[in-house]
């Protein structure tokens, strides 16, 4: 008996960590598309690599989301290979987000690297690429800033530097000439890069916070299946 009500409340237990991963993967979903929708100008100005990270998070929401569902079918069903499948694939993603932090960590500047050449190519087709020019305009009315590093920069890129001027998106108020012979006063000072990197600062500690409430919760949840699969395979009524 005392082994049966051990094995009713670790089946509780799973029920109760996949409703929890169930969130956590709603978490991911809703973060992945913060992130698409608020650095959406600044993605597209940027290289491929950059802008499908909060497509990745996204996807690997909405797997966590689904596994959560297999992992609360196998308990209801007390299938032993539901369970550990389940416990394999909860263990596959955790490693997969470890090796992500590692990388992400140790890549950290070459993000940077990568957003500044983004940021830099968007400024020499500006004008040409109409996309393209929609997308730096709005990114530097949204961030409140002017050219990669500093409003300086457009005066490197040959349509603006013959006329003394920047972009009007770059104007703190959008006046007739605000744009022709650029000071502090007139346009914003700091660059886009600069704007993107303290929104990600901003936001990195809810980002790490949630990352590592998933982490927490997937080794609980590991725990909890292997106890589970040992359950179902001596054979113990868990019902």
């Amino acid at each position: 008996m005392a082994v049966e009500g051990g094995m009713k409340c670790v089946k509780f237990l799973v029920f109760v960590f996949n409703f929890i991963f169930w969130v956590c993967g709603v978490a991911l979903i809703a973060i992945g598309i913060y992130a698409q929708v608020a650095l959406d100008k600044a993605l597209v100005v940027s290289s491929a690599s950059a802008s499908s990270s909060p497509v990745a998070i996204l996807v690997l929401g909405v797997i966590i989301f689904f596994i959560s569902f297999f992992g609360c079918c196998g308990a209801w069903k007390e299938s032993y290979c539901m369970v550990t499948t389940f416990a394999v694939l909860l263990s596959i993603i955790f490693l997969v987000e470890i090796a992500a932090a590692i990388a992400g960590y140790v890549f950290k500047d070459k993000v940077r690297s990568v957003l500044e050449d983004g940021l830099w190519d968007a400024m020499r087709k500006y004008g040409e690429d109409e996309p393209l020019t929609e997308a730096v305009d709005e990114l530097q009315r949204d961030f409140a800033c002017c050219g990669a590093n500093n409003y300086t920069d457009w005066s490197t890129i040959e349509r603006f530097k013959v006329n003394d001027t920047v972009p009007r998106s770059c104007c703190r108020v959008n006046t007739t000439f605000c744009n022709v012979h650029p000071s502090p006063a007139t346009v914003y000072e700091k660059g886009c890069l600069q704007g993107i990197e303290a929104w990600m600062k901003k936001n990195i500690l809810t980002v790490a916070a949630v990352a590592l409430g998933i982490a927490f919760f997937e080794i609980l949840g590991i725990i909890f299946a292997c106890c589970l699969m040992k359950g179902i395979r001596s054979g113990y009524e868990v019902m």
